[in-house]
């Protein structure tokens, strides 16, 4: 994979490039500190988007069921892999990492009705 830190004036047009070309994926969002440890946020929710908001210096992730704010990042991580977009990581300014793991949703068949 390839890491990549984005410049902060690169932030609000990723985010709305990538809320666009993740509609499907699921994602899990794991917290990382030395005062807390690492904590799963939350885990393989349907990502409906993440947006960087400039003005308040906000980004939001938003999942399924789970809005995840982080107040104050001051560095973004992308891990693009030979699929797409695999992860990001913010760091807040706390040094708070936020790390954020892609996957497509798991494609089941249909059950039968003679499988019951």
């Amino acid at each position: 994979m390839a890491t990549r830190k984005l410049d902060k004036s690169e932030w609000r047009a990723f985010c709305d490039r990538l809320s666009k070309g993740l509609i499907g994926k699921q994602a899990e969002i794991e917290i990382a500190s030395l005062a807390l440890g690492s904590q799963v946020q939350g885990e393989w929710l349907p990502l409906l988007g993440i947006v960087y908001d400039p003005k308040s210096d906000i980004i939001e992730i938003a999942l399924d069921g789970l809005d995840h704010m982080i107040p104050r990042p001051r560095e973004l991580y992308v891990d693009i892999g030979p699929g797409g977009m695999a992860n990001l990581e913010i760091v807040d300014s706390g040094g708070v990492r936020q790390i954020v793991t892609l996957r497509d949703p798991l494609m089941l068949p249909p059950v039968s009705a003679t499988a019951r």
